[in-house]
């Protein structure tokens, strides 16, 4: 009877032990991923004639070595983080959103002629511009997921399309209907819409820097994103779909509702993303706002694990390596698509590790 009591204790504690291994194998990997292109980047610029120690430390102090360049890895993060969200929650469906950079500039839109054409006061038009901002890229992104559950067009393709649409749509607007009045007058006609009313800014919450409350914010999506995926039926059936469509058929789940679902999800949150930089950062729109946090929001889900929560440092830190870059390409001349060579390369060891280790689980249970 006493050997019977003691092996349930024992196994629960290798269990224990099993899954802590697990998670910090989960936590190591993406930390790898890092330094393996940290180190093959370290050889470009050596070849380039850069001492790749002076380039990283430079990277270093300029993303996170005083106040304001920390402010503005924060700056960086906060729509790396939104459109990283709507990422997560399309993976976990199942379906693979690239159309973020499009979402992104819908949603700015969305928020800018709130802000300039509703005759709300105070709050009330600050909320007014968010909700706008969310439904623009929510419209954005049920577009493809349509196509999809209807018809059975690939969401790559047709995210990438709505891409390319939205950009152009931009530049309409831009020089035509919502173009600056005052650009007109001084016959520059710079693509840009009027500055923003006051009360459609996000506070500052450093001053004499950019910081915005859009960075608080995006953390309470995280934390509201997790809670959606983990602790709601909507978010069960979300992953049930992702993980297995045809056993989430089986159970009863509307398997293209759910997908529908899931892009419409990851468009309200890019479309959020452009909105916060909007009104927090810019006060108006303007042309190339995305700055290519579309497809770099991508790299920060990816990183993150497609964890709501993990894809909060993971958004810190390609924020700074944006941010550090401008100061490394000034101190060690080297080419600033260098990061961007990092980046793919940190993708590409991450996805590549990952898929290793699901194989390696896979042969581990079924040997």
């Amino acid at each position: 009877m006493s050997e019977a009591t003691s092996v349930a204790p024992r196994a629960a504690s290798n269990g224990v032990l099993a899954r802590g291994l697990q998670v910090l194998q989960g936590a190591l990997v993406p930390v790898a991923a890092v330094v393996v292109a940290l180190l093959i980047g370290a050889v470009v610029l050596v070849t380039l004639g850069a001492n790749p120690f002076t380039a990283y430390l430079s990277l270093l102090e300029g993303a996170f070595g005083s106040v304001s360049g920390f402010t503005q890895t924060l700056v960086t993060a906060t729509p790396l983080l939104l459109v990283g969200l709507g990422v997560t929650i399309a993976f976990r469906g199942g379906v693979i959103n690239i159309g973020g950079e499009g979402q992104l500039i819908v949603g700015a839109l969305a928020s800018t002629a709130a802000a300039l054409y509703l005759p709300l006061p105070g709050v009330l038009l600050l909320l007014a511009s968010l909700i706008a901002g969310v439904l623009g890229g929510a419209v954005w992104g049920a577009v493809p997921g349509a196509l999809k559950a209807q018809l059975g067009v690939n969401e790559i393709l047709s995210t990438i399309m709505m891409n390319q649409i939205a950009i152009q749509l931009a530049n309409y607007l831009l020089r035509g209907p919502m173009i600056d009045p005052k650009e007109i007058e001084a016959g520059t006609r710079i693509a840009q819409s009027a500055l923003l009313p006051a009360d459609a800014w996000l506070m500052r919450l450093v001053p004499k820097t950019l910081l915005h409350a859009g960075a608080i914010l995006a953390v309470l999506a995280a934390i509201g994103v997790f809670f959606l995926l983990w602790r709601t039926t909507i978010g069960y059936r979300i992953r049930a779909v992702g993980l297995n469509p045809d056993a989430a058929r089986y159970a009863g789940i509307p398997v293209k509702r759910y997908q529908m679902l899931a892009l419409i999800l990851g468009g309200a949150f890019a479309g959020l993303a452009g909105a916060v930089e909007v009104m927090g950062v810019q006060h108006r729109m303007l042309e190339g706002l995305s700055g290519g946090y579309g497809f770099s929001g991508i790299v920060a889900a990816l990183f993150g694990k497609l964890h709501p929560l993990g894809a909060i440092p993971a958004s810190v830190l390609f924020g700074g390596l944006l941010v550090g870059a401008d100061k490394m390409q000034r101190s060690a001349q080297v080419p600033d698509a260098l990061i961007d060579a990092l980046l793919g390369l940190v993708v590409l060891f991450v996805v590549g590790s990952d898929y290793i280790l699901r194989q390696r689980a896979a042969k581990a249970k079924n040997p």
